[in-house]
């Protein structure tokens, strides 16, 4: 439970008023029960855990269900109200925006700035990281280091202490070998031995620091088009699309221009999908249609990746269907930068774990040479070092650029259009960034 002391008195005084034999010695345990019940504020649990499911965007009618019987979207936020109910003393957050939508992201976010006791958070959305931490715990080197700040301050304070240690360290490297040479040429030589001798007390006293190997492996994620797009890029005209019974898409139009980078939010969020597959190819609309421009070629990065592996080719062997050179040192150049090296490139690609897949979907966008790519939540699954390379060569990419994400620092930083596709099929469509959409600085 949330707070499982309240809910114990709880089903203890429950237990000890349905008694048929109520005794004096009841009627004072479940006075000192009372007593506690007040001091934990457990009259107003119930509207305290309303408001909280509520504000996590769990309709009403739901709040009395089994966890079996709600959807599995639902779960977390359910499990997530249970960790923030009650005003406990520290809060542990391991990847407490994961699986959420964007607004309850960001109402998670607004309640941690205002929390005031302690949180420990694990989280790969930096913007969230960047909005709620005082304080950044880092864990590389083989060591745990404690920055104050958010998590910008603690990427720029870090590059810049390695980058000090490394000039540092070649400083030296230069200082010694302009020693070394000295003595080496003029140890033996009688009028210059004192001075060789004087360097070689001096080298002896130079070390250099160690610096450790980081864990840390940053992914090269470079999209280069084989030719540039032409003014005709794409109009997507009154496209409309019902599945399972629920209308998701009702005559939706858009024209995507030169430079565009578009960036989709949708009530459901499953109309984004079923969007991005049409226009993908990959599904069918019930009506409308999409003109493409003559010069433009696609690739898509969907957001279940499972069907693209149902396959027993191996990291290397998969690739090379979808490139224009299927030689293995042209495609295994490819692996490399998505960090498969060695044995790793030999692993058949059924049993690749989320991110790995995801690594392998990129190196198939990379090695297509499209100008036009349509991505479905392109870092699910990634760690902060493949977010941020994935986040760089969206921002470099000089084609056009469909997609939908959850994370915002990605979305604020590549798009420079949103789409929000309303539930009752209005579409809101505006040339700016996300931050000025929403509002916020």
């Amino acid at each position: 439970m949330g707070n499982k002391e309240l809910y114990d008195i709880m089903k203890e005084k429950d237990a000890i008023y349905s008694k048929p034999d109520f005794s004096e010695e009841d009627g004072m345990k479940a006075a000192k029960l009372e007593e506690r019940f007040a001091e934990l504020d457990g009259w107003n649990a119930e509207s305290d855990a309303a408001k909280l499911l509520n504000d996590l965007g769990i309709i009403p009618e739901n709040h009395y269900k089994l966890m079996k019987e709600i959807e599995a979207r639902d779960k977390v936020k359910v499990l997530l109200a249970q960790s923030l109910f009650g005003n406990p003393d520290v809060l542990l957050l391991d990847e407490p925006t994961n699986d959420l939508d964007l607004k309850s992201i960001n109402w998670l976010q607004e309640f941690l700035m205002e929390f005031e006791n302690t949180v420990i958070v694990v989280s790969h959305d930096r913007y969230f990281l960047n909005k709620v931490c005082t304080h950044i715990a880092d864990v590389d080197f083989g060591k745990i280091k404690v920055y104050p700040g958010n998590y910008d301050f603690w990427y720029e304070s870090s590059q810049l202490a390695l980058k000090q240690a490394r000039e540092q360290n070649k400083k030296k490297e230069d200082k010694i070998k302009e020693l070394q040479d000295f003595i080496a040429r003029f140890s033996a030589n009688a009028s210059k031995s004192k001075q060789a001798t004087s360097r070689k007390k001096t080298l002896e006293k130079i070390e250099l620091d160690d610096i450790k190997p980081s864990n840390r492996k940053y992914p090269y994620v470079d999209f280069k088009p084989d030719r540039e797009p032409g003014k005709e890029i794409l109009q997507v005209k009154n496209i409309s699309k019902t599945v399972d019974g629920v209308k998701l898409l009702d005559g939706i139009s858009f024209d995507v221009k030169q430079g565009d980078k578009i960036a989709f939010l949708a009530d459901n969020e499953l109309a984004k999908t079923v969007l991005f597959q049409i226009i993908a190819g990959e599904l069918e609309p019930d009506a409308g249609e999409l003109v493409w421009g003559t010069t433009i070629t696609q690739n898509y990065f969907p957001k279940d990746n499972n069907y693209l592996f149902e396959t027993d080719e191996n990291v290397t062997e998969w690739p090379r269907k979808y490139s224009k050179d299927p030689d293995e040192t042209y495609v295994r150049s490819f692996l490399g930068r998505m960090l498969f090296s060695g044995d790793e490139a030999l692993k058949e690609v059924k049993v690749l774990s989320g991110g790995e897949k995801v690594r392998c979907v990129l190196s198939k966008m990379m090695l297509s040479g499209a100008n036009f790519l349509i991505f479905d939540e392109p870092t699910n699954h990634l760690d902060m070092e493949s977010i941020t390379s994935v986040n760089e060569g969206m921002k470099k990419f000089i084609g056009n650029i469909l997609f939908t994400s959850h994370d915002h620092e990605l979305t604020q930083t590549v798009a420079n259009r949103i789409i929000d596709i309303k539930e009752d099929g209005k579409v809101i469509d505006r040339e700016v960034t996300y931050n000025e959409y929403l509002g916020v600085e």
